[in-house]
């Protein structure tokens, strides 16, 4: 018996967890908050090295990571700035980069070929930052750590790669398409 469906169903787990973890923010509850966000985002981490490591690589898992990714990020870069513990220009810029992404692989997908979800190493980088900055936001909401500076800092460093992924992503993508790739 094969466990290949096991990334594919880690990824669903995350999905899965959006909702309640937006839930317990909106009432306050920052502790259990923040308890399934670490889940969600070790799980991130699972699924990849499992899919990776035993070939369970699919189409489908190839699309529900980043899926599974966008949506809690979203999520939760729209709540904590609905409930002002991040600034709302951080909160839109990270998702007018995603909406530009998503847009874009999907004219890709229409116009030219089927998107071969492959993330960039700037992207990868930038997922790890904004989940951080999460879980620091999280940590600070609900246990007063770490502190104002360290949580500033790391935002800075989200508005930056954010910025360069969002060209990296247009660039490269661009590229392959007038290539007819």
């Amino acid at each position: 018996m094969t466990l290949s469906w096991l990334p594919n169903a880690i990824s669903l787990l995350r999905i899965a967890l959006v909702a309640p973890i937006l839930l317990l923010i909106l009432q306050g509850d920052f502790g259990w908050a923040l308890a399934l966000f670490v889940i969600a985002g070790f799980s991130d981490g699972l699924d990849g090295y499992l899919a990776v490591r035993f070939g369970w690589t699919t189409r489908l898992g190839g699309l529900l990571d980043p899926a599974a990714d966008k949506l809690l990020i979203t999520g939760m870069f729209i709540t904590l700035a609905v409930t002002q513990h991040i600034p709302v220009w951080l909160a839109a810029i990270v998702i007018l980069r995603d909406l530009v992404i998503v847009g874009g692989a999907m004219a890709y997908n229409f116009l030219v070929k089927p998107v071969p979800g492959e993330p960039t190493r700037i992207s990868k980088l930038n997922t790890a930052l904004q989940m951080l900055f999460v879980l620091f936001v999280l940590s600070r909401a609900g246990f007063d750590w770490p502190d104002k500076i360290t949580i500033t800092v790391l935002g800075a460093s989200i508005l930056v790669t954010v910025v360069i992924s969002g060209v990296d992503y247009v660039w490269s993508w661009s590229q392959r398409a007038r290539a007819g790739e």
